[in-house]
């Protein structure tokens, strides 16, 4: 029998306790056993269970190149994730962006970890960055698609859950707000997955500037209705953990620095840093940037929580509007309506549907019609050109062809007046000097010049 207290066993005697009605829990009167029967033990099941089967979690990172997406993914798990053999989405930037994904195995203290880094090159790098969000949207709702093809399966199959349980969203340190392209994704997504904004590179600014920035960001996310991850609140019954948790969530959007470098600072103790001219930037230091917080919040204390959100909340909106549109689109049905009148509401429906439908196909066969006479009368049109100009360059050769006849007569004529001789006088003395083969070649005509033209 275990008897040792473990803090994730006790979070889930807790998540059962708070999954139970409060009225079932209070209606019923609480008994003590007498003896130890055995289901207190429940918890450490679970807990073996689970650590036997491990744990999976996929991160999205998104962002211009360059604001050091892959150095803080390595600094955040202290590992190597993005290595010579697999770089990072900036040394594989793309002309369009793709999304990408890197899995790897972690253990931590007997825990194993199936992480998935979900990145994407080429994101915001283009000129013209219109819908480069598409590619991202159409892998985080497959990624749905194929979860829920599996569930509803006669026989069902266990599939590794690919969910994207987190997207950190990288802000380039300007100054001055999210960029249109910020806003813009994040209203595509924030529906679809959990964001988490990051300001990247923060010590490229002052301490009042990120305070300002953040002001400003926090500002924009709240008028542009873009719904951020919240974290919540700490369960703990410990005052000093909860201040510490609401002081960890005022730090969002997150001003972070990623190394993966070991420096020495100016005390002589190794830390996790950057090295500048007029300074070292320790990331794990609160002073400097909210590199701590965000992995406290991220990874050690809410990533149950994300994958929970991810299932409850956008998984639940994706299959309940997926689920919709199999049945046919009406989902706020009155579930205590009388059935011939239901009967009768969805005929109607599908008169309108069918009405609706056979007004698209005519206006598809006329558009078709409309575009196969223009491509025939575009046709005609180019025949009928090709055919004068053919006629026409037919006449000019034609013209030509007659001048040329009428100056070689001209020049022919004018050679027998200057010779006193005719062509065809040429031609019968020619015949005969052959026939009688007593002239010599020539013979008959020594006088006579036989240049022709000019």
């Amino acid at each position: 029998m275990e008897t040792k207290t473990r803090p994730a066993a006790s979070r889930a005697v807790s998540e059962l306790r708070d999954q139970l009605p409060t009225s079932a829990i209070q209606s019923k009167k609480l008994r003590q056993l007498d003896g130890y029967v055995g289901f207190a033990n429940l918890p450490n099941q679970v807990y073996r269970k689970a650590v036997k089967k491990g744990f999976e979690f996929t991160l999205m990172v998104a962002g211009e190149s360059g604001l050091g997406k892959s150095t803080l993914i390595n600094s955040m798990f202290l590992t190597d994730i993005y290595s010579v053999e697999h770089p990072g989405p900036s040394a594989r930037i793309k002309k369009t962006v793709n999304v990408d994904t890197n899995n790897v195995l972690l253990q931590e203290n007997g825990v194993n970890l199936s992480l998935t880094i979900v990145d994407t090159p080429g994101f915001g790098d283009a000129v013209d960055n219109s819908d480069c969000w598409d590619p991202v949207i159409q892998y985080v709702e497959s990624q749905y698609e194929n979860f829920l093809d599996a569930e509803t399966r006669v026989n069902r199959i266990v599939l590794p859950d690919t969910r994207v349980h987190a997207c950190v969203y990288f802000i380039a340190p300007s100054g001055h707000g999210l960029k249109p392209l910020d806003v813009e994704f994040m209203q595509r997504l924030h529906d679809k997955v959990n964001i988490i904004p990051v300001i990247a590179k923060s010590d490229t600014m002052t301490p009042e500037e990120v305070a300002r920035f953040k002001k400003q960001i926090l500002n924009q996310i709240v008028q542009s209705r873009i719904k951020i991850y919240e974290f919540p609140e700490s369960e703990t019954d410990e005052d000093n953990e909860k201040h510490e948790n609401r002081k960890m969530k005022d730090r969002v959007p997150f001003a972070i620095v990623g190394s993966n470098t070991i420096i020495e600072n100016g005390d002589g103790k190794k830390v996790r840093g950057r090295k500048y001219p007029w300074g070292i930037v320790d990331i794990e230091n609160l002073d400097q940037c909210d590199f701590i917080p965000l992995r406290n919040m991220l990874i050690r204390t809410n990533l149950q929580d994300l994958k929970q959100v991810t299932n409850d909340v956008h998984y639940e909106n994706y299959r309940c509007r997926k689920l919709a549109g199999v049945a046919g689109g009406s989902v706020d049905k009155i579930p205590n309506r009388n059935p011939m009148a239901q009967i009768e509401e969805e005929r109607r429906e599908h008169c309108n549907k069918l009405l609706k439908m056979e007004k698209e196909m005519e206006e598809v066969f006329e558009r078709k019609v409309r575009e196969k006479k223009q491509k025939l009368s575009d046709s005609e049109n180019d025949l009928e050109k090709r055919h004068k100009e053919s006629k026409e360059k037919l006449e000019q050769q034609k013209r030509e062809l007659e001048n040329k006849m009428l100056a070689f007569e001209q020049e022919k004529a004018a050679w027998e007046q200057a010779h006193h001789v005719t062509i065809d006088e040429l031609k019968r003395l020619s015949m005969e000097s052959l026939d009688g083969g007593k002239k010599k070649k020539g013979g008959a005509l020594s006088g006579v010049s036989f240049r022709m033209g000019r």
